[in-house]
């Protein structure tokens, strides 16, 4: 069959479809379990350099429309994880870790510890996060420019930026991104929401409010794909939304070089090996390449 291999900042990855940060991340058994159902590449929980506890319960609700967590960025640290990086690598797939700090010195420190990564990706974009945490990074551009620049020159491995759902001001932050070093952008996090129980009149979620993911946010999500990949040279990794191939086709003809998929696996852990054999059954079809699909929303227009 047709060969969906691709190759994203300098990483070979098998499939474009990997695991999104945040789900089934937080051992290397579930990262190798996730890379062994066919994900071509695995993001790791997002970690920090000293540990955290996160909010309190209930963390994770289901809704009509997808899921709501308030997790906090719960970690047991860069340094205590290491172990589990150790036991992912069994898998053969690359090894993406996801970092969080308040600031560069911060975010430089927790780069340094998991440099065995094949590549980073910056959380500067949580809605639930800790105060100084997360998506209020990119309320200042300058802290912003000030992270990506200092975890540039901190590693030599790939530095990818995850942003948050800001749809008017996205690109603003992509082009900032990739202006002090950032390799590849990712969007989106998830989407700022809450939800009420009727009986009590009391938020659901322990931290009040929390972060949308799954079919709801997709049209938010290939928005800002497509925006992000009409104003910038680097790679956009699409998430949020992408519960199938036929998903993953939309978001790579908005221009993504490759999807991640967190939300889809709740029912699903055979999800990555659908989305792939989905694509090429599409691409054959079609008689197209994994190349020429790729953007080819913007072509024409």
């Amino acid at each position: 069959m047709t060969d969906i291999s691709t190759e994203v900042t300098g990483l070979k990855v098998r499939s474009p479809a990997m695991l999104a940060a945040g789900v089934l991340g937080t051992t290397g058994t579930s990262l190798r379990r996730i890379a062994v159902s066919g994900a071509g590449a695995v993001v790791t929980k997002s970690l920090g350099v000293q540990p955290s506890e996160g909010h309190p319960g209930p963390n994770l609700v289901e809704v009509d429309c997808g899921f709501l967590n308030a997790m906090g960025l719960p970690n047991p640290s860069c340094a205590a994880f290491l172990d589990e990086m150790d036991a992912a690598r069994e898998a053969g797939v690359p090894i993406i870790a996801s970092v969080i700090g308040r600031n560069a010195e911060e975010f430089s420190g927790a780069a340094r510890l998991m440099g065995g990564a094949d590549a980073l990706e910056l959380n500067v974009s949580c809605p639930h996060a800790e105060r100084g945490y997360g998506a209020s990074i990119c309320s200042d551009p300058d802290l912003l420019a000030d992270i990506v620049r200092s975890v540039k020159g901190s590693v030599k491995i790939p530095v990818w930026v995850k942003l948050p759902p800001y749809v008017d001001k996205i690109t603003e932050l992509g082009i900032i991104s990739e202006k002090n070093g950032a390799d590849a952008v990712v969007a989106i996090n998830t989407v700022p929401a809450m939800a009420i129980d009727i009986n009590t009149g009391m938020p659901i979620l322990g931290n009040i409010t929390g972060g949308l993911s799954g079919p709801a946010i997709k049209p938010i999500s290939l928005k800002c794909t497509y925006d992000l990949y009409k104003a910038l040279k680097i790679p956009v990794i699409s998430v949020g939304g992408i519960a199938g191939w036929e998903d993953a086709v939309e978001f790579i003809m908005a221009g993504a070089a490759a999807v991640q998929v967190g939300s889809a696996l709740h029912n699903n852990i055979d999800i990555f090996r659908e989305i792939e054999t989905g694509i090429k059954a599409y691409l054959e079809e079609k008689g197209m390449t994994l190349e020429a699909m790729r953007g080819i929303a913007h072509r024409k227009t």
